[in-house]
């Protein structure tokens, strides 16, 4: 996809709300050579300064951030630009997350690893036709382990007690939670 390609219309401006910096400054460059116009926040206190005194025609924020909830930053953009395209990404892949992100006023919700393509097509898409398929979907284990930390995480890290949320064996859990993610 080139410069020439992308219709970003009349305001080129993006903001960009993740902690992880390398991320963040990998998607700054790739969004720069697609024509826009990028602001960086890292933290959700940054997003929402940004997007009160400047608010961008789109912008990509992270879930979870290590101040606060990217929800928060999203919410700010609707109030002061009721037309700004937001599109939420995370590693933390959810139906409950991706319901709410929509509710507040996301345009859509990526789960991370997400390249720029991916992010550009969830920004630009229009209408009711579907974008296509991800280039590389997650497994089906990754999809189960996510879950699981989702849902170990809303139990405060409570091994016990996710266990018995997930209806399995306390040290089958923890075996779980000891790997590595799948890829």
């Amino acid at each position: 996809m080139t410069t020439d390609t992308l219709d970003l219309g009349r305001d080129p401006s993006i903001l960009l709300v993740d902690d992880d910096e390398a991320f963040l400054k990998r998607l700054a460059k790739a969004m720069e050579r697609r024509g826009f116009s990028v602001e960086m926040a890292g933290s959700v206190a940054a997003g929402k300064a940004i997007a009160t005194a400047r608010p961008p025609a789109y912008a990509v924020v992270d879930l979870r951030l290590e101040d606060g909830n990217g929800l928060d930053v999203v919410e700010v953009l609707r109030e002061r630009r009721p037309d700004s395209r937001i599109v939420v990404l995370t590693g933390y892949g959810a139906i409950a997350t991706a319901v709410a992100a929509v509710k507040i006023g996301a345009t859509d919700y990526l789960s991370k690893p997400a390249d720029a393509n991916d992010v550009i097509n969830a920004l630009l898409q229009t209408g009711d036709t579907l974008p296509p398929p991800p280039e590389n979907p997650m497994s089906a284990d990754r999809v189960r382990w996510e879950h699981i930390q989702r849902v170990y995480e809303l139990c405060d890290r409570n091994v016990s007690e996710t266990a018995r949320r997930l209806n399995m064996h306390r040290r089958t859990l923890q075996r779980i939670l000891a790997k590595r993610s799948p890829r």
